[in-house]
This record gives structure tokens, C-alpha cells and sequence, in this order.
């Protein structure tokens, strides 16, 4: 993993992507070139930067750069899906700007060779990379569950192909029921680092307190070179979460992060107007239809108006549009939308399949009650509940509510208290991190929710 402007990313994602963009570039250059066979003329390069930022827009977009594993008839039929959307964006960009234009001829041909290209390149990286590319050796300090959790989240799918597990060295020794505890002379750690050739120390002990920890052990471990890091900043790096349970107020404050200024609120700013003017314009007329559908099925009103609570806590009213029967909560009594509820209508069920309803929210953020990006806002019933039963729930009110998040692009959909905390873990990351490189990463992950239909209710 490295850290890009805040956010972590995989080493092995951004290899790919970079060698798949390099494809993409040459096979519009060259074959441009076979085909007209005049070396003199000037290369496509423009052309073929446009085309390799489409394509890869399109391929991260339909989760092509996801960390999961996937079968490759899969990954087949999303790049099919993405060439098929990049050649119309490609046909509207080359109809808006002709000089670009470089010939259907050569631009078909070109990008077959692109596809094709992209097919052989990851039926090879990941072959090679499974074999080739070293993996960091965990050593895992402590004992307990916090060890035992992180112990069981090393092994797990797609996480093995860059970490391995080197193994647990306990912080206390194991004793029977109601013996006195006993420690461990930690003399052997350094001994254990080398032998087990240990590239990560992550500190998994709840309670740090009456010398639990080896400090003189593991400051000799980070001046050979080996990271020392606790759970929150491992969860941080590999999840793209803040894990509340493993969250102390300290870290939190002497920590990196949580950055706020005039700077970033000007640029903030210019993001959502510029997004969400863009994305009106062209969203106008799917409005437009989706309104005069909901009158037709289920009448008036067509817009739903709801109290959230915003940055600072401070209370607004979301626009949205009507998926529900108009007697939804007629006992007056606030309910969590779950996934497929009775209340909501035919047009209803499928403007949240495919998140039309949250076009209206648009006009929250123009108006600067909203950003286009940020942690959902909630309704100040659930929100008084969640302070209480959960942990630096107040702290993702620090920035603005958005249209779409961090928290909606990693977890599916939630409607419970438990949902919150793990959605809030998310939001809480976002808030640590956020940054214009996170906001247009979350964008393109929203296009992926949208597209294939995750987490819809």
C-alpha cells in the first residue's frame, strides 16, 4: 500500500492500471500508424490520451480495479461493458470536438487492439503477481480477541496475495482461571523478528497500560526497519475504515489528518457546483420522465421533503423523489427503509434501484446545504439514537452531508443500528482523509454502485 494525497492505494491495482493505460495508448498509436503508413504525419497522441482516460475511466467505473478476486468470464464481460460505454462517450467527444476525429477505420481497429490487449495484460499480471511480487510479513503482538480478529482478517481472500502471516507473539502468558497474570520477558522478540524474517509489526492489545508493551523491544525493531503500527492505523491502510472499537480520542487528536481550511473549502465548493450543475444538465430529462411517471402511478406530491441534520449538526430539509406511498409513516413515527419494503411504489423501487431518487439532492448542494461528496445525512430522530449508542458518532457532522460517500461505495446498504456503526466507521475515514483526489475516486466508485446495482433497497 502507498499513501496518494491522503487515501491508500494498492501498489498491485496501480501497476496494473498503469501497464493496461500504456496498452490502451499504444494500440490507438501504432495501429494508427500500420494503417496510414506515413511516419511523417503527426502521431494521435491527443487522440490516444482521450481514449486511454475513457477506457480507464469506464473499467474502474465497473469495478475492474476492485480488490476482490473474481472469476475471468467476469472480468470478460465487464471489460466488454466498458469498451461498449468508452466507444460512446468516444463517438459524442469526437461529434462535439471533430478535430480529434482520426477516422472510424482506425479507431475501430485500434480499439480491438486496445480490448484485446487489456484481456491478455490481466490473464498474465495476475499469474505473475501471485508469484512475483513480495508480500509483507505480519507479526501480529498480542493476545485476546483483538488479535485473534486481525489473525483471522490475514488470512482472508484477496488480502493474502500482498500480506502474509509470520505469526502471534503474546503479550502475556497463558494461565489459568483466576491464576495472577503473568508476563512475558520480551528479550526474544527482536530474535523472533529476524527468524521469522518480519517486515510489520501491527500492536493488537486493547488495554496498553502497567508495561504491557515491549517499547524498548519495538523501537529496536523500527530502527531496523520494520513498521511498528496498532490496529487503527492497520485498519485504516488495509479497510479504508476507522474501526470505532480500536479508536482512542488520543490518536485521533495527535494523529495526521482531519485537515479543514479555506483553501480546501474554496476548492470543496467549486467541486459541487461544477459536478452537480454538469450532472443536472444531463440527468434533466430522466427527471423529468421519472416525475411525470410517479404522478401517473401514485399522484402528487412528487418530491418528498424530509428534515436531515447537517454539518454542525445544524438541521436542513433534503430534497428527494417520492418512492414511497404518501401514507408511508402515517403513524407519524420515524422507520428505517429496509430492503424491499412494502411502502415503496413499482416507480419507487426502481428510481432506488438505480439512485434516481437522489437527483433532487442536487439542489441541496447548490444551495450549500449538501456536498456532492461526504457521510449521508440522517434524519435527527436516528441521529439522536446513534450519539448514544455509538461512539465519535457526532464526529462525521464536522464536514458537510453528501449526495454520495465514501461509506455508500464500501458498504451496502444498512437500516439498523449495527449498519450505522459500520457505515460510520467508513465516514469516519473520509472525514480523517478527506481530499478533491478521495471526492473524484468516490465519484467513479458511485458510477460502479449505480451501474451494477449495489446495495440498492
Amino acid at each position: 500500500m502507498i499513501r496518494l494525497f491522503n487515501h491508500y492505494l494498492s501498489v498491485r491495482t496501480l501497476l496494473l492500471a498503469a501497464i493496461e493505460a500504456m496498452v490502451l495508448f499504444q494500440s490507438v498509436v501504432l495501429v494508427f500508424q500500420l494503417r496510414v503508413a506515413d511516419f511523417s504525419l503527426r502521431l494521435p497522441v491527443a487522440e490516444a490520451g482521450v481514449f486511454t482516460s475513457v477506457m480507464l475511466l469506464m473499467m474502474t467505473a465497473l469495478g475492474l480495479y476492485q480488490a476482490q478476486a473474481e472469476p475471468f468470464r467476469v472480468t470478460v464481460q465487464r471489460v466488454l461493458v466498458a469498451y461498449g460505454l468508452s466507444l460512446v462517450l468516444m463517438s459524442f467527444f469526437f461529434y462535439v470536438f471533430p478535430s480529434f476525429y482520426v477516422g472510424r477505420g482506425a479507431f475501430l481497429v485500434s480499439s480491438l487492439f486496445a480490448m484485446a490487449g487489456v484481456m491478455v495484460v490481466r490473464l498474465v499480471f495476475f499469474r505473475m503477481t501471485d508469484i512475483g511480487l513480495p508480500r509483507r510479513r505480519v507479526l501480529v503482538l498480542g493476545n485476546g480477541p483483538e488479535a485473534e480478529e486481525i489473525i483471522r482478517y490475514l488470512h482472508e481472500g484477496e488480502l493474502v496475495r500482498a500480506v502474509q502471516y509470520a505469526g502471534m507473539y503474546p503479550v502475556v502468558a497463558e494461565r489459568e482461571t483466576g491464576e495472577p497474570e503473568r508476563r512475558i520477558n520480551h528479550d526474544q522478540l527482536m530474535r523472533t523478528v529476524r527468524d521469522l524474517r518480519v517486515s510489520e509489526i501491527v500492536i493488537a492489545v486493547r488495554d496498553r497500560r502497567g508495561g504491557v508493551l515491549p517499547l524498548r523491544q519495538l523501537l529496536d525493531a523500527r530502527l531496523t526497519g520494520v513498521r511498528v503500527m496498532d490496529l487503527a492505523a492497520f485498519y485504516e491502510r488495509e479497510r479504508g475504515m476507522l474501526k470505532v472499537d480500536n479508536l482512542r480520542a488520543s490518536w485521533l487528536i495527535f494523529g495526521q489528518g482531519f485537515d479543514q481550511g479555506m483553501t480546501r473549502d474554496v476548492v470543496k465548493r467549486l467541486f459541487d457546483v461544477v459536478v452537480s450543475l454538469v450532472m443536472l444538465v444531463l440527468t434533466l430529462p430522466i427527471l423529468l420522465v421519472t416525475m411525470l411517471l410517479i404522478v401517473l402511478e401514485t399522484g402528487f406530491p412528487v418530491f418528498y421533503r424530509q428534515e436531515r441534520v447537517g454539518q454542525a449538526g445544524v438541521p436542513f430539509t433534503i430534497y428527494k423523489l417520492r418512492s414511497m406511498r404518501q401514507d408511508a409513516e402515517k403513524d407519524g413515527r420515524p422507520q428505517w427503509a429496509t430492503t424491499g419494503d412494502n411502502r415503496c411504489t413499482r416507480v419507487g423501487r426502481f428510481i432506488r434501484l438505480t439512485r434516481i431518487d437522489e437527483l433532487p439532492q442536487l439542489f441541496n448542494v447548490l444551495r450549500g446545504d449538501m456536498s456532492f461528496v461526504g457521510p449521508r445525512p440522517e434524519r435527527p430522530f436516528f441521529v439522536q439514537q446513534l450519539i448514544t449508542d455509538i461512539p465519535y458518532y457526532d464526529i462525521r457532522h464536522s464536514v458537510k452531508p453528501g449526495v454520495t460517500g465514501w461509506s455508500q461505495v464500501r458498504y451496502p446498504y444498512g437500516a439498523s443500528v449495527e449498519d450505522s456503526l459500520a457505515k460510520l466507521q467508513y465516514d469516519l475515514y473520509y472525514v480523517k482523509n478527506h481530499s478533491l483526489f478521495l471526492d473524484l475516486l468516490i465519484l467513479v466508485e458511485t458510477a460502479q454502485v449505480v451501474l451494477l446495482g449495489k446495495g440498492a433497497r
